[in-house]
């Protein structure tokens, strides 16, 4: 099958919308005004700013797909991926937070809930009022993800849900989380179940939360389960759908892992370019020198490749085509073009890009993170592979 995008029944418009304007100019002024003046008080103290998202909600910025009728921008895909980039070029984290929070336990939620979760928990989620976790990771299972052991089992009118969940965004700060359970055989796809458990649930708790190289800003902690009893009406869908609704959460969760990538590497860049310019050596700005403006070469053409295929997985999305290649081929390529970049941004600061006191030290050590969650890079390689061998 061919891989080309001229033999792909489809066209992307490259022109930039109003609303993708609009929505992107927005979360860069609120980027800059407030998040950049705390961004390494917050990576230091790994202090998550929940005032922050309440604010970014009030905005429409943390149900950006979400629709009107339930709160939300009632937006597309590229004007989410506009939002994230914007604020990843100013900070990782809060890019990761607002990511997971959209993508992950809301679109989970508008993806797959009946009429009546949709009414209840949507407009909560859409404005920020709560805050939302997702759960699939455990920890001894993460990219087998159908080996988990935490189990839900029906007893009358609930289910009791035992177990834990490892590396989950918001697992202390979320008012509801999105959780996928063992209902059936372990290894059987079938299963699996998605079962909504909100804060003050009995039973429910966190565990530590993680002290990470990056992105420190946004809460990482364990979630736990002991004989948590949860209304069978919270259940998503039907028993036993849960690991294909999260197969297909992740596809969209991919594209803004790589808007996260791709922000990430923007910032690095643009830090990079600005100091090659003004920094001087041998009497001229070492931007002169070809070492250094080739390694600008490289970085700008593969941010835009970068872009580029950014922008075909969220056209998909948004023709509701199939996206899961286009997802984890985005997500792959702008995750390692992340991390490279914000190598070669050190690289070009030298011995002050090792320093906190500019910002590429953060930017190398957020981007890490891009080629391990909602999937690892060989995970994204396993995806492609089968795609494009089917």
């Amino acid at each position: 099958m061919s891989t080309l995008l001229t033999d792909m029944p489809f066209g992307i418009d490259f022109s930039v919308s109003e609303n993708q304007q609009m929505v992107g100019q927005m979360a860069k002024d609120f980027a800059e005004r407030y998040i950049k003046p705390y961004v390494m008080e917050w990576d230091e103290s790994q202090h998550f700013p929940i005032e922050l998202f309440k604010h970014l909600g009030e905005l429409g910025m943390m149900g950006v797909m979400v629709p009107e009728q339930y709160g939300g921008s009632g937006f597309g895909y590229h004007e989410y991926v506009a939002v994230i980039v914007e604020i990843a070029k100013v900070c990782g984290s809060i890019g990761l937070s607002v990511a997971a929070h959209n993508s992950l336990c809301t679109g989970h939620i508008m993806a797959f809930a009946n009429e009546e979760q949709k009414q209840r928990w949507l407009p909560k989620l859409a404005t920020a009022e709560w805050i939302g976790a997702w759960g699939l990771t455990e920890a001894n299972t993460g990219s087998d993800a159908m080996g988990m052991m935490t189990t839900a089992v029906l007893d009358g009118d609930e289910y009791v849900v035992n177990g834990s969940k490892n590396w989950i965004t918001h697992g202390k700060s979320s008012n509801v989380a999105v959780v996928m359970v063992r209902t059936g055989e372990k290894g059987d796809s079938k299963g699996i179940s998605a079962i909504v458990i909100e804060k003050g649930t009995p039973g429910f708790t966190h565990g530590k939360k993680e002290n990470k190289l990056g992105m420190r800003a946004s809460e990482t902690t364990e979630l736990i389960f002991d004989n948590c009893r949860v209304p069978k009406e919270n259940l998503l869908g039907k028993q036993g759908e849960g690991f294909a609704q999260a197969m297909k959460v992740l596809d969209g969760g991919r594209i803004s892992i790589a808007a996260l990538s791709l922000g990430i590497a923007k910032g690095a860049f643009e830090a990079a370019v600005a100091y090659a310019k003004e920094r001087k050596q041998f009497g001229q700005p070492i931007a002169n020198f070809q070492g250094i403006a080739f390694k600008l070469a490289d970085m700008a053409t593969e941010i835009e490749a970068a872009e580029l295929l950014v922008m075909q997985a969220a056209d998909l999305k948004n023709k509701h085509l199939p996206v899961t290649k286009q997802a984890a081929m985005a997500k792959y390529y702008a995750s390692e073009v992340a991390v490279r970049t914000a190598t070669e941004a050190v690289q070009i600061f030298g011995g002050y890009g090792y320093t906190k006191d500019f910002p590429v030290e953060k930017y190398y050590r957020d981007a890490k993170l891009c080629t391990i969650g909602e999937g690892t890079s060989e995970i994204q390689k396993i995806v492609i592979s089968r795609e494009v061998l089917r």
